[in-house]
């Protein structure tokens, strides 16, 4: 099976692989290996250079198809769809920057397309936790006669075992340190994957700890290397991409949960009862409910991609509020399937309630809610002139 992207069968074919990720999703949940077989499914298709410009040998194609297509590939198995998600953040946004040496660009697109190479930024820390907030990184890049030599331990590192290029951020030894992304190949001498992903969701997705010991990389390696100070503002752009990739993995999934709460209605007929859950206008109602939500979400996902495809890049707060809203809906959708379908809902024979277990996971992506909610405050404060800091 072949995706053209030319041909308007996209559905038609993501249906499909999700049909069948979601055969063998249980197991790779219950004993958290990462899903080699998926991945290898992706490369089939040629889904995994779906963004990478065409000059490439990619398709070439914008942030409205992909974000349909890891919503797709989370309905049958979520772990694959954030590691497809994480490929395209990496490519759009290598894309648009123009700070890393063309050659080491032209590696990594080619490769998408030759190798099926798969990407990740490894930015989370033990001690730093997410950048996002602020600080400085632990994993220290010193610099040597002929590049660069890296050694630290980052954690939360998706799609480790099948990740072929690390974007590592780091930060220089310098007396005023500077801070970038060092490009680590995957099988670079003192590179090592600690297998300590031992999460309740999301088990299959490999986000174990990596860890580098003097890691040579060559200088055109690195790129935007910058105090902190220098750092510019967000990229609105990128900011868009990580809302709706991100958060379209957890609709996705909670869609997968909505679909068997269907079945559950209409295959539960209880002797009292004398005829199906589907009959009674209180799970008619529920059902609705979580319609509901998930049409918002699509609704939210959907402007968000195409805006951004025709160059009406949202503010960054909007992509934000995106990224709060679908996830909140899909774990209200998942958690009212799981309160009425009870005790079977609770059950490791039925799916619900791993896909309940992987939509909490939403909440931990950076931005968390309370950034999402003070910076909103603090736009909103300063587009009425109202003077807010201390």
């Amino acid at each position: 099976m072949i995706f053209d992207a030319a041909q308007d069968d996209i559905d038609v074919t993501i249906s499909a692989l999700a049909a069948e990720f979601a055969r063998t999703a249980a197991e790779y949940d219950r004993t958290a290996a990462f899903p080699f077989a998926n991945i290898q499914r992706l490369r089939d298709t040629g889904l995994q250079a779906l963004v990478t410009p065409r000059e490439f040998g990619g398709r070439g194609l914008g942030l409205a198809r992909a974000e349909r297509v890891v919503n797709g590939i989370s309905r049958g198995e979520a772990s694959t769809g954030l590691v497809l998600a994480q490929q395209y953040l990496f490519h759009a946004g290598l894309l648009r920057n123009p700070e890393f040496s063309e050659s080491l660009r032209e590696k990594i697109f080619r490769s998408s397309v030759t190798d099926g190479a798969f990407v990740n930024s490894l930015r989370v820390e033990p001690d730093l936790g997410t950048p996002i907030r602020g600080g400085l990184p632990a994993t220290l890049a010193r610099r040597t006669p002929d590049g660069w030599s890296l050694t630290g331990r980052k954690i939360y590192s998706t799609g480790a075992p099948v990740l072929a290029w690390n974007a590592v951020w780091a930060r220089t030894d310098e007396e005023t340190p500077r801070v970038g992304v060092f490009v680590v190949p995957a099988g670079s001498k003192g590179f090592r994957i600690e297998e300590t992903w031992r999460q309740l969701g999301m088990r299959a997705s490999g986000s174990h700890d990596v860890v580098l010991d003097d890691v040579r990389i060559p200088f055109d390696h690195a790129a935007e290397l910058k105090t902190l100070a220098e750092r510019a503002a967000p990229d609105a752009t990128q900011i868009a991409w990580v809302s709706a990739l991100f958060s379209t993995v957890y609709d996705g999934a909670a869609r997968a949960g909505r679909d068997w709460f269907i079945t559950f209605l209409r295959d539960r007929a209880p002797s009292n009862l004398g005829a199906s859950l589907a009959t009674l206008p209180r799970m008619q109602e529920a059902l609705g409910e979580i319609d509901a939500a998930l049409y918002a979400n699509r609704v939210l996902l959907t402007n968000l991609g195409e805006r951004v495809d025709r160059g009406d890049i949202p503010h960054p707060q909007e992509s934000l509020y995106v990224k709060h809203n679908v996830a909140r809906n899909a774990l209200h959708a998942v958690s009212k399937a799981l309160e009425l379908a009870g005790n079977p809902g609770l059950s490791q024979n039925n799916p619900l309630e791993r896909h309940y277990r992987d939509v909490l996971c939403a909440r931990v992506h950076s931005p968390q809610t309370d950034s999402i909610f003070l910076g909103g405050g603090r736009v909103a404060l300063a587009s009425a002139g109202v003077p807010f800091n201390a």
